[in-house]
């Protein structure tokens, strides 16, 4: 659907492309669209209250994930992972990881 066909009918009604907002949610809060969809999204979010809760939800649930999820790597994993890939891609000529 193109971002001209985001009704601004009632909110949450047959027109106002709930569907579409839903699906491209994620790629929204990833920053992933262009300007003509994040526009005709943020209008769909000012207009329609289920959808801007939803949008509400998932940015929060990020920010907690983000918050809660930090566990450092071990050191012995890290280096088992640094020197499999080198010796799937060969010698590494770059500058040495600080790891």
């Amino acid at each position: 659907m193109s971002p001209e066909g985001w009704g601004s009918t009632e909110p949450g009604g047959p027109g106002c492309g709930c569907g579409d907002a839903v699906h491209r949610l994620y790629h929204f809060l990833d920053g992933e669209l262009d300007d003509d969809r994040r526009s005709a999204i943020r209008r769909h979010l000012d207009e329609c209250q289920p959808c801007f809760q939803a949008f509400g939800f998932e940015a929060e649930l990020r920010v907690v994930i983000a918050r809660k999820c930090q566990d450092q790597v071990p050191e012995a994993l890290r280096h088992r992972v640094f020197h499999a890939i080198q010796g799937e891609a060969g010698p590494f000529d770059g500058p040495k990881l600080p790891w």
